[in-house]
C-alpha cells in the first residue's frame, strides 16, 4: 500500500469505544495525523490524555471542520448524527469513515452516499467483520456448504454499568437488531450472495430505561430467493441471559460450519467488545454418508487462536480507508452493501412493530 507523502490530516469526532480505537490507530499508523478530536462531554479529554496529549479539542463539530479543515473525518458518534457530520464533511471536501450505520433511516444512508459520489470523495463505512481473517474464512466455508444455507446467529449481551449506559443512549434512535443486525446481515448476504426477499421480526421492551416506541431484545428472521434463511439475535440490558449469547452457526445441504468461541463465550464477557468478533476456531462438519449411513469424515477444527484483538481490526479498517484514498478503489459496491444491510434491518424494525411480515 502506498502511503502519502504528506500525512492525511484526519478529524476525530466522537471519542467512545470505537472512536478511541480508531484514534490510536491514526496515531499508529503512517499516512495519518490527527488534526483534532470533537465530543460534546469530557470524553475528548480522556482520549486526548490517552494518546499523550497535545490535540485541539472541540466540543462543536462545525467549528472543528472549519478551524481544522481536515483532508479525512472519522464520525463514531451516535447514529442520529451519522447523516448530518458525514453530508456536511463532504460538502467540505473531506473524505469519511463512518462507523455503521450509515445513517438512522435507508433515504438518509442515500443521501449520504449521494453527497460522497458528488464530491468525489472516498465513503468508507466501519464493517469490522470484513476485516477479520476468521470471519472471512467462515464467509468462505459457508460458500462451500451448498444451497439453500441456514444461518444461525446472535449476540446478545448482558450489559452493565457503562455499558448499559452505552445501550441506553443507542437505544434513543436504534434498535438492538439494526445496530447490531446490520453487521450478521451483511455476513448472510456475503454468504449467499443472492436477494432477500422476506422479513419477519419479533421484538420486546424489558425496560423503562428506553424510548417506549422501543424494544431492547429482538429476533430477525430472513429469506433469500434461492431458499437460505437466516436468523439473527440481539438483546441489551442487565436481564439478559447469558447462557447463549454467542451462537454463529452455518448449515447447508454438505455439513455445517460453526464459530466456537469456548473463552469469548465464557460468563461475564457478553457485553466485552473483544469478545464480540473473537472465533478462536472454527469446527467444520461433513454431511456425507457411506452405504451404511455412517459419516465418511471427521469432524475438522481450523484454529484461529493468532487472530487480531479488537484494536487491531481498528487498524486494520483505516489501513483500508487509507488505501482506499491513496489507490483510488472503487468502492461503489462497498456503499451499496451498507444501504442493503441497512435496509434490511429496518425492515425487521417495521416487521417488530406492526406484527406483519415485510417483503424486500
Amino acid at each position: 500500500m502506498s502511503v502519502p507523502t504528506t500525512p492525511l490530516r484526519v478529524l476525530v469526532v466522537g471519542c467512545g469505544n470505537m472512536g478511541s480505537s480508531h484514534a490510536q490507530a491514526y496515531q499508529l499508523l503512517d499516512g495519518f495525523e490527527i488534526c483534532g478530536i470533537v465530543s460534546t462531554g469530557k470524553s475528548k479529554d480522556v482520549l486526548n490524555e490517552r494518546l499523550g496529549g497535545g490535540y485541539a479539542l472541540f466540543s462543536d463539530y462545525t467549528t472543528a471542520l472549519t478551524e481544522t479543515k481536515p483532508d479525512a473525518v472519522c464520525i463514531s458518534t451516535y447514529p442520529d448524527t451519522h447523516e448530518a457530520f458525514a453530508i456536511q464533511a463532504f460538502e467540505q471536501g473531506c473524505h469519511v469513515f463512518i462507523e455503521k450505520p450509515v445513517a438512522d433511516t435507508v433515504e438518509g444512508a442515500k443521501r449520504v452516499i449521494a453527497a460522497a459520489n458528488k464530491a468525489g470523495k472516498k465513503l468508507v463505512v466501519g464493517y469490522i467483520l470484513r476485516h477479520h481473517p476468521s470471519w472471512e474464512k467462515f464467509v468462505e466455508v459457508a460458500q462451500t456448504m451448498g444451497k439453500p444455507l441456514v444461518m444461525r446467529m446472535n449476540l446478545n449481551q448482558q450489559s452493565n454499568g457503562t455499558m448499559w449506559t452505552v445501550h441506553r443512549n443507542l437505544m434513543k434512535s436504534l434498535s438492538p437488531i439494526v445496530d447490531c443486525g446490520v453487521h450478521y446481515i451483511d455476513v448472510m448476504c456475503q454468504m449467499t450472495r443472492s436477494k432477500p426477499v422476506q422479513v419477519n421480526a419479533i421484538g420486546a421492551r424489558m425496560t423503562d430505561d428506553i424510548p417506549v416506541d422501543n424494544y431492547n431484545y429482538g429476533q430477525l428472521q430472513i429469506r433469500f430467493e434461492d431458499g437460505s434463511v437466516g436468523w439473527y439475535e440481539a438483546g441489551w440490558g442487565p436481564m439478559m441471559s447469558e447462557t447463549a449469547f454467542f451462537v454463529k452457526d452455518v448449515i447447508g445441504p454438505k455439513g455445517c460450519v460453526s464459530i466456537v468461541a469456548k473463552n469469548a463465550g465464557g460468563a461475564g464477557k457478553s457485553d466485552n467488545v473483544d469478545s464480540h468478533t473473537k472465533t478462536e476456531s472454527l469446527r467444520v462438519h461433513y454431511a456425507d454418508l457411506d452405504a451404511n449411513d455412517h459419516f465418511t469424515k471427521e469432524d475438522t477444527w481450523i484454529d484461529m487462536q493468532d487472530e487480531p484483538d479488537h484494536q487491531e481490526l481498528c487498524n486494520r479498517e483505516q489501513r483500508y480507508f487509507l488505501k482506499a484514498i491513496t489507490e483510488n478503489i472503487d468502492l461503489t459496491d462497498h456503499m451499496q452493501d451498507a444501504v442493503n444491510s441497512l435496509q434490511i434491518a429496518f425492515a425487521c424494525d417495521e416487521s417488530v412493530r406492526t406484527g406483519q411480515p415485510v417483503m424486500l
